[in-house]
């Protein structure tokens, strides 16, 4: 999870028109995943793998039961959790996380950083210095990637998608991928990032995984063939949504995260997001399992 933070300006905007004139979408990845979520989906997008006690697997609390925000049942329990690759101790795939997911009937898509390198992770001495950029505002001990150096860095999201395959998960969800329009400390391009983020969405079709984009709302038109669903943060709070819009009519399905209750009641945002077919859910910043107040 990252709070969104892009800044455009008139530099990115002009790139953006270049590499969609330049650069021909490739047609959508020819092999489907054995499964991919839909719009009727409710999500839990549980990060934190904190929790502890009854109903609790790998850290991850297991259909949690809430009032939606709308009117609706009196009570709802998520279809999809989006869950770290990682369990409790930050080393070890959370299988029993996924199996219990998968126990009550629900599907489970893993969460992995593609854009940014993480000092904490198990595998973080994998990346050479000269891909490590610019700190990740209000996110210590993170950098952004440079992206360019496929090279490097798509062995490294290779092995961490194959554990998310072995663990069993059902998909996969890339966070960080819209460098381009950030400050790295690289001279990122549009152009550049679109044949990273196809690159990486090719990895995951490799192990059989659905794909999701994240945020990276400049360039949906150009990735909405390549990618299986969107998964976004505050396109509300920042008014955006409306560039999901190429994922829905290519039947596909938009997860929208909001940090901010207001307006999440009926008449609000969430009456918006279930009008417009967007599965919407409002969470805090620390994603830990609860709250969780799904839009429907």
């Amino acid at each position: 999870m990252r709070l969104r933070t892009t800044k455009r300006n008139l530099v990115a905007f002009f790139a953006a028109l270049l590499a969609t004139v330049a650069i021909a979408a490739p047609a959508a990845d020819a092999a489907p995943p054995t499964w991919r979520p839909v719009k009727a989906d409710r999500w839990q997008y549980q990060l934190n793998p904190a929790s502890t006690g009854a109903g609790t697997a790998g850290g991850i609390t297991i259909s949690p039961c809430s009032r939606s925000a709308t009117s609706g049942p009196p009570c709802v329990k998520p279809t999809v959790y989006e869950i770290d690759l990682y369990g409790p101790d930050g080393r070890t795939p959370n299988t029993a996380a996924v199996q219990a997911i998968h126990g009550v009937g629900a599907r489970a898509v893993c969460y992995v950083d593609g854009g940014t390198w993480e000092e904490w992770r198990p595998d973080a001495g994998a990346y050479p210095a000269s891909v490590k950029g610019a700190d990740m505002d209000e996110w210590p001990g993170e950098k952004w990637l440079d992206v360019r150096n496929t090279a490097a860095l798509l062995p490294i999201v290779d092995a961490r998608v194959a554990k998310c395959a072995k663990a069993g998960f059902d998909a996969v969800e890339f966070d960080n991928v819209d460098g381009w329009a950030n400050d790295t400390g690289f001279p990122l391009t549009a152009a550049q990032q679109l044949k990273y983020n196809r690159s990486i969405a090719a990895v995951a079709r490799k192990y059989g995984l659905a794909v999701g984009l994240k945020n990276d709302l400049d360039q949906v038109k150009d990735l909405v063939g390549n990618f299986d669903f969107a998964v976004n943060e505050q396109c509300q709070q920042f008014d955006e949504c409306g560039l999901l819009k190429p994922f829905l009519d290519a039947g596909k399905a938009v997860v929208q995260i909001e940090y901010s209750d207001q307006g999440a009641r009926a008449g609000g945002f969430c009456a918006q997001a279930n009008a417009a077919g967007r599965s919407a859910v409002l969470k805090q910043l620390s994603l830990k399992a609860a709250p969780w107040t799904p839009c429907r």
